[in-house]
């Protein structure tokens, strides 16, 4: 109780000082969607990526020097996610990594036979239950300034954070509010998956990135990717998809788009 009194107050003492211009200025060079806001939605956002870069621990590897840009541009697009969501801030995550551009991490492979092939993969971002969110700078400033053709690298593995808050590992489905809004989750992104597993074999365009069929977790990630980056077009293809998605993140971004600019980028 009073660990939690002690964090309110810190809060609340860092939301009463101004918002820093030149933190203005990086929202608006490096945050596509925030001039798509309203402006309460603009001032919900910067208060939570304001929480967002005080409270977690912005570390820079592989050579590259952590800066406030760094931090604003990324701690934004998170917050992306929880305009909608009161008190949220991504709590079980301490850490965010940031590499220059892809690195090279370990990784391991079952085949069918059962025989385990130690290697190393290139990797734009990874996100760990309970553990740190790694991400590269250059994907992710070019999801930001809307440049990735759909992608965003941060949409994507805090997604991911959002779908483990369960209490276990990522499946493809976020604490829901209701049983009711469980089921027809479980019927829409079942469904769903489904499709776009045929199109990718069948060698079919899809929206949505053939990425998502790796497993379901994957694909609430590409999923949440294309609800923000691609509404107008996920809302034509994929109306219950974007159904859900708007009901859990308590957003409507396809209906910005059809208003753009109605926030100003202060």
């Amino acid at each position: 109780m009073f660990l939690s009194w002690l964090k309110r107050r810190r809060r609340r003492r860092l939301l009463a000082q101004p918002f820093p211009d030149q933190r203005a200025e990086i929202l608006g060079h490096n945050v596509f969607h925030y001039g798509h806001l309203s402006k309460s939605e603009q001032a919900k956002l910067r208060d939570d990526l304001r929480i967002l870069v005080a409270e977690k621990n912005w570390e820079g590897c592989g050579g590259l020097v952590m800066t406030d840009e760094i931090k604003v541009t990324i701690a934004a697009q998170a917050a992306l996610l929880l305009v909608g969501f009161e008190d949220e801030y991504f709590d079980m995550v301490q850490s965010i990594l940031v590499y220059p551009d892809a690195y090279v991490a370990p990784d391991q492979t079952i085949t069918k036979g059962g025989v385990v092939l130690d290697g190393d993969s290139h990797r734009e971002g990874e996100a760990w239950y309970r553990g740190p969110v790694i991400l590269s700078w250059a994907d992710a400033l070019a999801g930001g300034r809307h440049e990735a053709d759909g992608d965003n690298l941060v949409l994507h593995e805090f997604a991911h954070q959002l779908d483990m808050q369960n209490g276990r590992s990522a499946d493809g489905t976020p604490p829901l509010a209701t049983r009711q809004q469980h089921d027809r989750w479980q019927e829409v992104i079942t469904a769903e998956f489904h499709r776009l597993e045929r199109d990718c074999r069948h060698g079919r365009r899809t929206l949505l990135d053939c990425y998502g069929t790796e497993n379901m977790s994957e694909f609430f990630a590409v999923s949440t990717e294309c609800f923000f980056e691609q509404p107008t077009d996920m809302l034509q293809h994929h109306p219950q998809l974007y159904d859900i998605l708007r009901d859990f993140y308590r957003q409507d971004p396809a209906q910005r788009m059809d208003s753009p600019g109605q926030g100003s980028a202060t």
